[in-house]
C-alpha cells in the first residue's frame, strides 16, 4: 500500500497541469492575399502572396516538427546556414511602359541569390550543393549553376531581412535566362503551401490558365524578420509569390470586362482553414477617377487606401474569413464591368487564331493636318507546317494591305446634284455633307520573311535512303530467291571450238 501511493501521486502530477492550463498557441501563422490590378493597357494583373511565418530559431533549435513551414526548406536553412534565399522562375517580360511598375519584378528564366551566415567556411561549396538540392525540389535546371554563371555583387542585392552585417563574400547570385518555366515547376511550388491547391486562394492556381498568359512569374523568398516591435527575437518568413498578366482581348473575347471565372476558370468557395488572414484586393483607383466608369460586383464591404510605388491607390477589400463575403451558394466570383465604353472603345480588335482566322484591328481616329501617324504591332515569327509553304517560300509571305477610310474636307463647297443625272465616277461614294468627300485608300502589301527550312534535305534523304534500301534489299532478295546448280565441265570449251574453226579454215586437222 505504501508503494502504490507514490505512483498515484506521480500520475496525478502528470495529469494535473493539463486539466488546469490551456494549449500552447501555435508558433506559426499563414496569411494569403490576392491583388487584382486592371492595367493601363487593358490587361489584368493578378498577384498572389502566401506568407508563412514561424517563430523559431531554425539554426539554434533542434526542430523535429513542422506544421505550416515546409520541412524541405526548413532543413535547407539549418543545413546550409542560410540567412536569406530568393528564387524566381519567370516566363515573359514585365512591360513597365504599358503595365506600370510591378510589385516585385524578376528576370526571364530562373534567378537565384542567397546570403549565407558568416559561419560558413566554404561558401562556393555550399552554393553548389544548395543549387543542386533546389534543382531537385523545384524540378528545374538549377544544377547548371556553376562558377561560369555565378557572381558576387558588392553594391546590389542587399539583404531584405534582418542583417547584422553586409559582407558580400557571403552573397552569391546567378541567372539562367534559358530556363523554361512549365507545370513541372509550378506543381512543387504549390505543394509548399499549407493548403496546397485544395482550399483558399490556391484553388485558382490552375496550370492551363496560368501559363496561357502574357507574363508568368513565381518566386520563393526566405528571410529572417523581427518577432516583435523591439526585435528581441527573430522569426523566419517564407513568402511565396505568383504574378500573371492576362490578355484582356484574348481571355475576355475582345472585351475589357473580366471576372475570376473568366481568368482562372474557377471561383473562390472557402478560405484556407489554416490561414489567419485570407483577402482579395481589387485596385479601384481608376474607378474613382474616370467618372465611375467601372463597376465592381459584388460591392466591397471595406476599402483600403495607401501609397503604393509612389502613387496613391484605392483597393476594394474582400475578406474570405467574413461569412458575409461568401454567399449562400458558397461561391465568390468577382467581376469588373465598364458602365460606359471607355475612350478607346471605338477601337475594335479581333485576335487571330492559328490556321482559323487572321487579326483584325479597326481604329476610329481624327488626324490633325500635316501630321504623321504610326501604328505598330508586335508579332512573333513561327514555323509553318511543311505542307503550308508556297512553291517559292524564300520569296516571303504577303500580309494584306491596310485600309484607310476617311472623310476629307473639301476646299470647294459642292452643290447638291441629282445622283441619277451625275456621272458614274462621281456617284460611287454618296456623301450627305457637301463640305467633305469620302476616300478609301490602301497601303502596299507587306512582305514578311518567315523561317524557311532547307527543302533540299528531304530530297537528299529520300535519295540516300532509297539507294541504301535498294542495294541492301536487292542483295538480300537475291540470296533468298536465287538457286545454285553444279554443272559438270564439258569436253570442250569455247576456246577449243574457236581453235578448231581456225585450224579447219587453214586445212589443219582439228585437236
Amino acid at each position: 500500500m505504501a508503494a502504490a501511493l507514490p505512483l498515484v501521486l506521480f500520475v496525478l502530477l502528470l495529469l494535473g497541469p493539463v486539466g488546469r492550463g490551456h494549449a500552447e498557441p501555435p508558433r506559426d501563422s499563414l496569411r494569403e492575399e490576392l491583388v487584382i490590378t486592371p492595367l493601363p493597357s487593358g490587361d489584368v494583373a493578378a498577384t498572389f502572396q502566401f506568407r508563412t511565418r514561424w517563430d523559431s530559431e531554425l539554426q539554434r533549435e533542434e526542430v523535429s516538427h513542422y506544421r505550416l513551414f515546409p520541412k524541405a526548406l526548413g532543413q535547407l536553412i539549418s543545413k546550409y546556414s542560410l540567412r536569406e534565399l530568393h528564387l524566381s522562375f519567370t516566363q515573359g517580360f514585365w512591360r513597365t511602359r504599358y503595365w506600370g511598375p510591378p510589385f516585385l519584378q524578376a528576370p526571364s528564366g530562373a534567378e537565384l541569390w542567397v546570403w549565407f551566415q558568416d559561419t560558413v567556411t566554404d561558401v562556393d561549396k555550399s552554393w553548389k550543393e544548395l543549387s543542386n538540392v533546389l534543382s531537385g525540389i523545384f524540378c528545374a535546371s538549377l544544377n547548371f549553376i556553376d562558377s561560369t554563371n555565378t557572381v558576387t555583387p558588392t553594391a546590389s542585392f542587399k539583404p531584405l531581412g534582418l542583417a547584422n552585417g553586409t559582407d558580400h563574400n557571403f552573397l552569391r547570385y546567378a541567372v539562367l535566362p534559358r530556363e523554361v518555366v512549365c507545370t513541372e515547376n509550378l506543381t512543387p511550388w504549390k505543394k509548399l503551401l499549407p493548403c496546397s491547391s485544395k482550399a483558399g486562394l490556391s484553388v485558382l492556381l490552375k496550370a492551363d490558365r496560368l501559363f496561357h498568359t502574357s507574363y508568368h512569374s513565381q518566386a520563393v523568398h526566405i528571410r529572417p524578420v523581427c518577432r516583435n516591435a523591439r526585435c528581441t527575437s527573430v522569426s523566419w518568413e517564407l513568402r511565396q509569390t505568383l504574378s500573371v498578366v492576362f490578355d484582356a482581348f484574348v481571355t475576355g473575347q475582345g472585351k475589357k470586362d473580366w471576372s475570376l471565372f473568366r481568368m482562372f476558370s474557377r471561383t473562390l468557395t472557402e478560405p484556407c482553414p489554416l490561414a489567419s488572414e485570407s483577402r482579395v484586393y481589387v485596385d479601384i483607383t481608376g474607378y474613382n477617377q474616370d467618372n465611375e466608369t467601372l463597376e465592381v460586383t459584388p460591392p466591397p464591404t471595406t476599402t483600403y487606401q495607401d501609397v503604393i510605388l509612389g502613387a496613391r491607390k484605392t483597393y476594394a477589400v474582400y475578406d474570405l474569413l467574413d461569412t458575409a463575403v461568401i454567399n449562400n451558394s458558397r461561391n465568390l466570383n468577382l467581376q469588373l464591368k465598364w458602365k460606359s465604353p471607355p475612350e478607346s472603345g471605338y477601337v475594335h480588335y479581333q485576335p487571330a487564331q492559328d490556321r482559323l482566322q487572321p487579326h483584325l484591328l479597326e481604329m476610329l481616329i481624327q488626324l490633325p493636318a500635316n501630321s504623321a501617324t504610326k501604328v505598330s504591332i508586335q508579332f512573333e515569327r513561327a514555323l509553318l507546317k511543311w505542307t503550308e509553304y508556297t512553291p517559292d517560300p524564300n520569296h516571303g509571305f504577303y500580309v494584306s494591305p491596310s485600309v484607310i477610310s476617311a472623310l476629307v474636307p473639301s476646299t470647294v463647297a459642292a452643290k447638291p446634284v441629282d445622283w441619277e443625272e451625275s456621272p458614274l465616277f462621281k456617284s460611287l461614294y454618296p456623301v450627305s455633307d457637301s463640305s467633305s468627300y469620302f476616300v478609301r485608300l490602301y497601303t502596299e502589301p507587306l512582305l514578311v520573311n518567315l523561317p524557311t527550312p532547307d527543302f533540299s534535305m528531304p530530297y537528299n534523304v529520300i535519295c540516300l535512303t532509297c539507294t541504301v534500301v535498294a542495294v541492301c534489299y536487292g542483295s538480300f532478295y537475291n540470296l533468298l530467291t536465287r538457286t545454285f546448280h553444279i554443272e559438270e565441265p564439258s569436253t570442250g570449251g569455247l576456246a577449243k571450238r574457236l581453235a578448231n574453226l581456225i585450224r579447219r579454215a587453214r586445212g589443219v586437222p582439228p585437236l
